[in-house]
């Protein structure tokens, strides 16, 4: 893309952004208020910590690009918000993680039973909010989307600290547990607009692939030294201290010896890293390029997105959603 066509883009990403953060916000707020109140205030909590709103976004867009003018959609799009805040109390949980966007996860400021059952609940107002359009296609995606999510999480869960996952593993597994959500985002949108199958395939796949490389980027942002710094809550090689196993990291046993690998291996296994070792296997594999080489992973699974991308009838929102893909591979938190 050539550098103006690119300033145009993220200009144009940026109003889209800025005009309808409010509506989905408020969109969200309508029905986290029908909500009983103890739920409530765990939503809330988690909601006013801001977030990117790449779903619902996502469903406006495509919806939009593809002919729908309805603002059902930004019903839909908090619908799904709602799930991934679901899937996000429940993860900060098993995780044990104390901040989420930069303030206290619900879990440590509520206890882990109100956060656990508020993120249920969320579940089941987004379903019944799904629900009440009537379209069994639209719970149908949904329904999917949260049993595919389960499963990724699952199986990320039974590979903690197996370093023996390969790249094909990782790849199923965030298929799973992130980019299933995106391509229900686009999918839905799609659906609202009555696409034809080519363009709903279409927008399955671009959501997809989409995820998929939102997650692999994510990854990589672990090992920056800005990670540390960028006050999200994350803190740097979270991944690593868990367990999870990630390109950047597998990138980074490729280039060990035999004696070294199986060193690492056993302390990866038994959890034996200090906080030194940790920072110290954090600059290695910076330094040695393997969060790159995952970002060029990342783009590779971007350039699917795009082709799918090319299907959709030329539009404001068809470059919008172009620009997201930019917006994706470039991001630095």
């Amino acid at each position: 893309m050539k550098p103006m066509a690119r300033m145009r883009g993220l200009r144009e990403l940026q109003l889209a952004i800025s005009h309808e953060h409010p509506k989905i916000h408020a969109e969200i707020r309508r029905h986290l208020a029908t909500l009983p109140e103890n739920t409530r205030r765990t939503a809330e909590h988690l909601f006013l910590a801001g977030g990117k709103l790449l779903r619902p976004l996502l469903t406006l867009l495509t919806g939009r690009a593809l002919g729908c003018k309805d603002d059902g959609l930004y019903t839909l799009g908090a619908a799904l918000e709602m799930v991934h805040a679901a899937t996000l109390l429940h993860d900060d949980i098993l995780d044990n993680s104390h901040l989420r966007r930069g303030q206290s996860a619900a879990h440590i400021r509520f206890g882990a039973v109100p956060a656990l059952l508020s993120g249920d609940a969320l579940l089941a107002k987004a379903l019944r909010m799904v629900a009440s359009f009537g379209d069994p296609g639209f719970i149908d995606c949904v329904a999917e989307a949260v049993m595919r999510t389960a499963e990724g999480e699952i199986a990320e869960f039974a590979c903690l600290r197996d370093i023996s996952l390969s790249h094909e593993d990782y790849l199923g597994i965030v298929t799973g547990k992130t980019a299933w959500m995106l391509r229900a985002a686009c999918e839905l949108g799609a659906l609202s607009a009555r696409a034809e199958p080519p363009l709903l395939e279409a927008a399955a796949v671009f959501g997809l692939e989409l995820g998929i490389a939102f997650q692999i980027v994510d990854d990589a942002l672990d090992f920056y030294p800005s990670r540390a710094e960028a006050g999200t809550g994350k803190p740097r090689g979270g991944d690593l201290r868990e367990g999870k196993v990630t390109p950047p990291l597998l990138f980074h046993l490729e280039g060990l010896s035999a004696r070294e690998a199986a060193i690492f291996r056993k302390n990866f296994a038994d959890n034996a890293f200090s906080d030194a070792d940790l920072e110290r296997i954090c600059d290695e594999i910076y330094n040695k390029g393997c969060a790159e080489r995952a970002r060029n992973l990342a783009e590779e699974h971007l350039g699917q997105a795009e082709k799918a991308l090319a299907a959709f009838p030329p539009t404001p929102e068809h470059r919008i959603l172009l620009q997201i893909t930019r917006y994706i591979l470039t991001r630095k938190e």
